[in-house]
């Protein structure tokens, strides 16, 4: 079957997570994040990404129910915040999480940012909400490979998914080498940096060929790195247009191309300063 807006890949628990998704962070709480939802989910997409930072738990809640998508079908991620990490104060921010977006389960549950002296304790809030059935996947946000290698000298539970910065100008190659061998599934949030790339020439260039715009372009190369993406819109066309990225491939040469526009910058915060 070839790929298409519902293909998943299996993370190391053996559960199917989604390629592709939505991203709601910077959506204000309200009938915009709703409708966004909402729209996303009846043009096929299974997947959203919130966080209890983004303040807008709530709408995402809302937007699965009047969406006429089952929960079951539903890839739901949310995140545990830095001044809520620490063991038990992250077991009741997961609770205040399931409450706002009214579900009982998680998909994947993430902690944000590796906040040093908390990031260990929260790991084992999740671990446990992980082992007792609350969440079927658990994972990290912006941990680099040292955050990484001490997370994996204490835990039970191999983080499942490592979400951080990915996009052209950030190709993160050490990260996802040493993420490979672990076998964390790498996930890029702000894919697009935060709409900088979108006139690049060389993305403008090869998206020309294929008649797609650059935004495509980059989350086609996203998908054929094997790393999930997750792009934020608030706008139905836009939503439509982005998971417009399975009728063609990127050749190896163009692959290249993108990789090679790396600049190692930032759009967001660099996690060493946690």
């Amino acid at each position: 079957m070839s790929e298409h807006l519902q293909s998943t890949l299996t993370l190391n628990n053996g559960i199917e997570m989604p390629k592709f998704g939505l991203g709601v962070y910077k959506v204000e709480e309200g009938q915009i994040a709703v409708d966004a939802v909402k729209i996303a989910l009846e043009h096929g997409y299974r997947s959203i990404d919130t966080a209890s930072f983004y303040q807008n738990e709530m709408s995402v809640g809302q937007g699965i129910k009047k969406s006429s998508i089952p929960r079951k079908d539903i890839f739901l991620t949310s995140k545990v915040w830095n001044s809520e990490q620490g063991y038990g104060s992250t077991l009741e921010a997961f609770e205040r999480s399931l409450e706002k977006l009214d579900t009982d389960y998680l998909d994947l549950y993430l902690i944000h940012w590796p906040v040093k002296e908390t990031f260990m304790d929260t790991w084992k809030a999740l671990e446990r909400l992980y082992l007792d059935g609350r969440v079927r996947a658990v994972g990290v946000s912006n941990f680099h490979v040292p955050h990484l290698e001490r997370l994996l000298s204490e835990a039970e539970v191999v983080p499942a998914i490592n979400q951080v910065e990915f996009h052209p100008h950030l190709t993160q190659e050490a990260l996802r080498v040493f993420c490979e061998k672990q076998g964390i599934q790498l996930e890029a949030w702000s894919p697009l940096k935060r709409g900088q790339l979108l006139d690049h020439p060389t993305l403008v260039s090869i998206g020309e060929k294929y008649g797609k715009n650059a935004a495509q372009i980059i989350l086609r190369w996203d998908i054929q790195h094997h790393v999930v993406t997750i792009p934020k819109s608030v706008t139905p066309e836009r939503i439509i247009e982005n998971a417009a990225i399975f009728d063609f491939s990127l050749t190896e040469e163009e692959m290249k191309q993108i990789d090679a526009l790396n600049e190692n910058s930032r759009s967001g915060s660099n996690p060493d300063d946690y």
